[in-house]
């Protein structure tokens, strides 16, 4: 083993009695024959060798103390050449005693082990040359003899009784060899027996360790114990499979956390902060804010039917104004209930009525701080602007729609289910598309500055053509119909003042089946008189029995519906310039309106 020694000719331990050719040193490799003895120069046991090459390292096997050794080493070329002696007469008399560490006969003393080189823990070291000697591959790495069998060519060695057997003579390697040197030669044997290899073992050996504990533990030979490694190999496999089995699901249940809580801690998302609320006045919210308090839910009840409708605050008196419709159910003994939009509630009372113009007002008494909404020109309404519709559809109470002014002076009736015409309306109404659906009656149509232009009153449904809101309980589908301000102010203010309304009239009695162009004047009246009332407006502006009316303040007249609309759109004492149609010609003339009460 190279462990950084000098690597010259190394003194020997010890040397055994060898015999050399007289003529010159003995060839490389191989033993050299034995040499004719000098008598006179013997071999003292413990001299050193002069340095010189050393010959190959061989294992001869140590003869019985009654018989000389057979094929000696050759010695190195400065060595002494013993006398010859006798055949089987030792060099030294036997030791009586058997002094330890000597132990039995033997011509030498023990020498110090050859070190080896240490093989790490476990290591197998095939048998072969560069191990110990023999006695050393019968201990237990330790110099302690222990039995070893017998190959049938070498008698085993006698142990003394001090438990200690001499070791064997053993060859000196070249100092220069490797680790193995001449390990795969094969040996000198014995004589007569040729040669042979000599089985060994590395010497697991440990100079500076304890007496008796060799460095390392000799490990089971390979293929020893085959049982154990597979159970070994197989438990670390199950090992590393429940581990496996383990972290994935662990693995799985957090990440099925993850991934329904959005992670492992809480997760708050950026907002912004709240403001002050303040909103343009002419904006949408800025609009609902100023006009909501002025608007109420009216809950009416009477013996046979009931409904839900909406109005507004007209003054601090408590007076509302809202649709005839809406209050109808009530009849003459019926309940009405004002709900406000803070939540609180009042009893109403009818102040008035009219059928013709679909308009209504009730009173609540004993509520302080009413807000009346303000009230805004309807004539000043374009198409286009823009408006909101605020009401309780479907008993939504304070719902807020937008929308725009999609037309003007739409002539439409509503109601008739009397059959005999008493509670039709003719309204010459504001179109709009702002959502109005049931519920919204008799709620107010804000313009921009949150001022009423028009009374929620018709829509036109899908499902039962033009007709009053009451009247079918279809969605919007953007066409809704509200009674003009300027109209509606009117009303109001004859239904508080006197309980009822007057209709502007030119006193004439219309052909209703006519299905031409314009409105026709009929042949005879409803009580059978003339269709003309003597000394009416009609009458004096020279209106006959058949003329046929097409324009009315220059807007064209389709039926006699249309020519109702228009002229309740105006105040009874009004004058009104109309064209007419009598017997191809056409004609121009005008009257001032008349008046009548209304139902």
């Amino acid at each position: 083993m190279d462990d950084g020694k000098p690597t010259g000719p190394q003194a020997k331990w010890w040397s055994r009695p060898m015999a050399r050719r007289a003529d010159g040193p003995e060839p490389d490799g191989g033993p050299a024959p034995a040499a004719t003895p000098k008598p006179e120069e013997p071999t003292a046991p413990d001299r050193a060798a002069a340095p010189g090459p050393a010959p190959a390292v061989q294992d001869q096997v140590p003869a019985a103390p009654d018989q000389a050794p057979t094929a000696p080493a050759p010695p190195a070329p400065d060595q002494a050449v013993p006398r010859p002696r006798p055949a089987g007469q030792p060099l030294h008399e036997p030791d009586e005693y058997g002094t330890p560490p000597y132990g039995g006969p033997g011509p030498w003393a023990p020498a110090p082990p050859v070190q080896r080189p240490t093989p790490a823990h476990g290591t197998v070291v095939p048998p072969g040359a560069g191990g110990p000697s023999p006695q050393y591959a019968a201990t237990n790495g330790a110099g302690i003899p222990a039995p070893a069998p017998t190959d049938g060519h070498t008698p085993p060695h006698p142990q003394p009784a001090g438990g200690f057997a001499p070791p064997p003579p053993q060859p000196q390697a070249h100092a220069n060899a490797p680790h193995a040197a001449a390990a795969h030669e094969q040996q000198p044997g014995p004589p007569g027996h040729g040669q042979q290899h000599r089985p060994t073992q590395w010497l697991q050996y440990d100079p500076w360790g304890a007496p008796g504990q060799p460095l390392t533990r000799p490990g089971p030979p390979e293929g020893a114990e085959p049982g154990r490694k597979k159970k070994r190999r197989g438990g670390a496999f199950a090992g590393v499979l429940l581990l496996a089995l383990v972290a994935s699901g662990i693995g799985g249940g957090v990440g099925a956390y993850i991934e329904r809580n959005g992670g492992l801690t809480t997760v708050e998302l950026p907002q912004a902060g709240r403001d002050n609320g303040d909103r343009a006045p002419d904006s949408v919210a800025g609009i609902a804010a100023s006009a909501l308090p002025s608007v109420v839910t009216l809950h009416v009840s009477g013996t046979a039917e009931s409904g839900t409708g909406t109005g507004f605050v007209l003054d601090g008196r408590g007076h509302i104004l809202t649709n005839n419709h809406v209050v109808a159910p009530a009849g003459s003994s019926g309940d009405i209930t004002v709900t406000f939009s803070t939540g609180e509630t009042a009893s109403a009372e009818l102040v008035g009525k009219d059928s013709g113009y679909d308009l209504a007002v009730v009173r609540v008494r004993g509520v302080s701080g009413l807000k009346p909404l303000p009230l805004g020109n309807s004539d000043n309404v374009q198409v286009g602007d823009p408006v909101v519709a605020i009401g309780a559809p479907f008993d939504l109470s304070n719902t807020v729609t937008s929308g725009i002014i999609s037309a003007k002076q739409r002539p439409i009736t509503a109601g008739g289910e009397k059959g005999d015409g008493s509670d039709i309306s003719y309204v010459d109404a504001l179109q709009t598309d702002a959502p109005i659906n049931p519920g919204n009656s008799g709620g107010p149509l804000v313009d921009s500055r949150a001022h009423v232009i028009g009374i929620n009153s018709a829509i036109r449904a899908a499902d039962s053509g033009r007709g009053p809101e009451s009247g079918g309980q279809s969605g919007s589908i953007g066409l809704g119909f509200a009674i003009p301000i300027n109209q509606g102010k009117r009303v109001a203010e004859e239904l508080i003042s006197t309980g009822k309304a007057t209709h502007p009239v030119i006193g004439v009695t219309l052909d209703m089946k006519y299905t031409g162009d314009g409105a026709k004047v009929g042949t005879k009246g409803a009580d059978g008189g003339p269709a003309v009332a003597e000394d009416g407006p009609a009458d004096k502006a020279g209106i006959k029995s058949g003329d046929v009316i097409t324009q009315v303040e220059g807007q064209r007249v389709h039926s006699g519906e249309e020519l109702i609309v228009k002229i309740r759109a105006h105040r009874p004492g009004d004058d009104l310039d109309l064209k007419l149609i009598r017997g191809g010609k056409e004609r121009t003339v005008t009257l001032k309106l008349g008046s009548a009460s209304g139902t």
